[in-house]
């Protein structure tokens, strides 16, 4: 491709990225009010707890299963296909499935709401792997940090008012939730809409052929991923940040509940908390990262997550040093998730960015599987309480943050070296 041709080399390249951004910002968050939306009118019928905590699992897992089992499709796409022609089918496909969402919230049937929950998670079973890989085609690759810490940035402030308007949606129209569908027909619609907006980028792998077998393409991709030390070790701890970010998550929606005895809106602030430390904690790394991945950022980031996880865990934590500890922890998670969402697309070439975009996000979503099922197995089968498992989040980011400091010992002396100098680029 010449340079006039490329995205990342002309000079109107904000312009798309800002659409798809706007893109990703409207799917998140509608992900977000849907699923917390059904979460809250669960809550709401008093269900006995075991009822309860299973619900909340089975909440997780339906969003989760389309990404077990479509994610190697969603990455065929996007290499096969312009990854901006796949994204506006997505958001073509989100309308009818508001449409639905609209009838299952109306007629207050858990099965259809769940089913919507399942019909979303196909969504962004599709349009992730466009979303991720299209960034170095969008971007010059100096910025692809910058533009990283961005859309991770903004899915968080996503789940930040997603999660707030969940809330209020579901004390707003107690009774007669059809009204929330709505308006969620019509913020996809709006997605829609901005996804026109996306640079138009060629296929990057044409003749791709379609294997039915997403087992088999799977284990071709972890085959190859594996001769990368880097790209293989970006995919592990992906999987463990999702793993332990969903387990904290869920156990929130809990320890809320069970603990701190409060309503939805009141519950849904603990979860903007965890957000806008995430969202901090992607900005910021994605401007200490300059124009190159940081990998001391990593362990950093673990470390931050294993302390505040030990200290949630405390048994007579005032509610506002939860909430700051929280904040804390969110910003840890940030620093840990945006040099390997940058590994993840910097280091695969063209032809196989989407491939492994849906690889990585099929072993993400294992590990937010993994969580709905350990979540689900640790409070009802072995009685542990929220505590305890905030206290087993802390030990796995623990794990994680010696594991990258013993493979890159050299990364986080070189990181501190170059703040001491004062030079962050």
């Amino acid at each position: 491709m010449n340079d006039s041709s490329s995205p990342t080399l002309a000079s109107g390249w904000q312009r798309g990225f800002w659409s798809l951004m706007v893109t990703q910002f409207q799917g998140a968050f509608s992900d977000n009010v849907l699923k917390w939306l059904v979460i809250y009118l669960v809550i709401a019928q008093k269900l006995p707890e075991d009822q309860l905590q299973a619900l909340v699992s089975d909440s997780g897992m339906y969003f989760a299963i389309p990404f077990l089992l479509l994610s190697m499709f969603g990455g065929w796409m996007a290499d096969r296909f312009s990854k901006r022609r796949v994204m506006i089918g997505v958001k073509t496909m989100e309308i009818g499935i508001m449409i639905f969402a609209t009838y299952a919230l109306a007629s207050g049937k858990m099965g259809l709401q769940l089913a919507s929950i399942c019909l979303m998670g196909v969504h962004s079973a599709f349009f992730a792997a466009s979303k991720y890989g299209s960034l170095p085609e969008l971007v010059p690759a100096a910025k692809l940090s910058w533009a990283n810490g961005v859309i991770e940035m903004l899915t968080f402030l996503a789940a930040i008012f997603g999660t707030l308007a969940a809330a209020w949606l579901a004390e707003s129209f107690a009774g007669r939730p059809g009204w929330a569908g709505g308006i969620l027909l019509a913020l996809a619609m709006v997605g829609w809409l901005m996804s026109l907006g996306i640079t138009r980028v060629p296929a990057a792998s044409p003749d791709k052929p379609l294997r039915l077998n997403f087992l088999g393409d799977l284990w071709r991709e972890f085959k190859w991923m594996r001769t990368d030390r880097d790209l293989w070790r970006a995919n592990l701890g992906n999987t463990g940040f999702f793993f332990i970010a969903v387990l904290i998550q869920m156990n929130l929606v809990l320890y809320a509940e069970q603990v701190l005895h409060i309503k939805p809106m009141e519950n849904s602030a603990l979860q903007v908390a965890l957000a806008i430390g995430m969202a901090a904690g992607s900005l910021l790394a994605g401007k200490l990262s300059g124009d190159h991945v940081e990998y001391g950022l990593i362990p950093l980031g673990a470390f931050l997550m294993a302390a505040m996880g030990f200290a949630l865990g405390l048994a007579d934590i005032s509610r506002s040093v939860f909430t700051i500890c929280l904040t804390l922890l969110g910003i840890g998670g940030g620093m840990f998730i945006v040099p390997l969402a940058a590994v993840l697309q910097h280091r695969p070439p063209a032809d196989r960015k989407g491939s492994v975009q849906g690889a990585a996000s099929w072993l993400s979503w294992v590990g937010i599987s993994a969580a709905a099922v350990l979540q689900k197995e640790l409070n009802t089968r072995l009685g542990w309480t929220p505590g305890d498992i905030f206290w087993f989040c802390g030990a796995c980011a623990v794990v994680g943050g010696i594991y990258v400091t013993m493979s890159r010992p050299a990364a986080l002396p070189a990181l501190l070296k170059r703040w001491s100098q004062g030079n962050h680029g």
